[in-house]
């Protein structure tokens, strides 16, 4: 058992990751031949896959400051992938102090990293942060709610930031993301927001980039905007809506060919 909780052998290398091949197609370097040779071939079915990326990260930045702004000062990121500079505390604590983040993945090596960012005694040496880190599925919701990790962090009674980052169409029909999602909309106090983004083809035929994830411990599931819109029942989205992630309130002008990026992004509050 390693220091983290898990074996080494827990950690499967002969199949790609879709946390590490987007930390490939970020530019990081936690990740694995496998990952790389998934990215490039992620790249040549959808050749926007790279902008698309970081497109969605950067939706993910704006839209953690919104929330931030609002008065949140919780955020459970479920999918949280590898960390990447600048982490959701990070950008969080560029708007307010005294931030509580709760980062959930299922990828033993994401959870590897994440713990890295803390320091002996738990917290990441930041004045104002506090961090929890939880190795566990987003199918089984009630797990994370009920989790020690989460509840050390996260106080219900209080609004929360729900963070859902292109994760949920690594979820199957089957897997019923929706009532997923209502588990924990439910779990959420009035005041709370839903951020989330998913892939779509609605802008192109991307069959053959999700074949490349069915090679891959999770497969990826498009969905439409109107597939999408429907994990956003019980909150109210807030303007624009759902969009594609470059148009979402973008603070920089959008990356050239942005209209091809198959990413929607939509953030939402729940007011009762």
């Amino acid at each position: 058992m390693g220091e983290n909780g898990f074996r080494a052998e827990e950690i499967d290398t002969t199949k790609p990751h879709p946390a590490r091949i987007y930390d490939y197609l970020l530019g990081g370097k936690d990740h694995y031949e496998v990952d790389r040779e998934a990215g490039e071939q992620l790249v040549a079915a959808a050749p926007e896959a790279r902008i698309g990326v970081r497109a969605n990260r950067a939706f993910l930045r704006r839209a953690v400051r919104h929330v931030v702004g609002s008065g949140v000062r919780q955020i459970l990121d479920i999918g949280t992938g590898l960390p990447t500079a600048p982490n959701v505390h990070e950008t969080a604590l560029e708007v307010a102090p005294d931030i509580r983040v709760a980062y959930v993945d299922n990828d033993p090596i994401v959870h590897a990293h994440a713990g890295d960012l803390l320091g002996p005694d738990g917290t990441t040496g930041t004045t104002g942060i506090t961090i929890g880190i939880l190795l566990a599925d987003l199918r089984d919701p009630r797990a994370i709610l009920d989790a020690p990790e989460v509840r050390a962090v996260i106080d219900f009674d209080e609004p929360v930031a729900l963070l859902l980052g292109a994760v949920l169409h690594f979820l199957a029909d089957a897997d019923k993301p929706q009532e997923i999602v209502a588990t924990l909309r439910d779990a959420l106090t009035p005041g709370s927001h839903l951020i989330l983004s998913h892939a779509t083809g609605d802008f192109a035929d991307r069959s053959g980039a999700a074949a490349v994830y069915r090679k891959a411990t999770a497969a990826m599931n498009l969905r439409t905007r109107t597939e999408i819109e429907r994990f956003f029942d019980g909150f109210e989205l807030i303007d624009p809506g759902v969009a594609q992630v470059p148009f979402w309130r973008p603070d920089t002008p959008p990356p050239p060919r942005s209209h091809e990026i198959g990413f929607y992004g939509g953030v939402a509050r729940k007011s009762r």
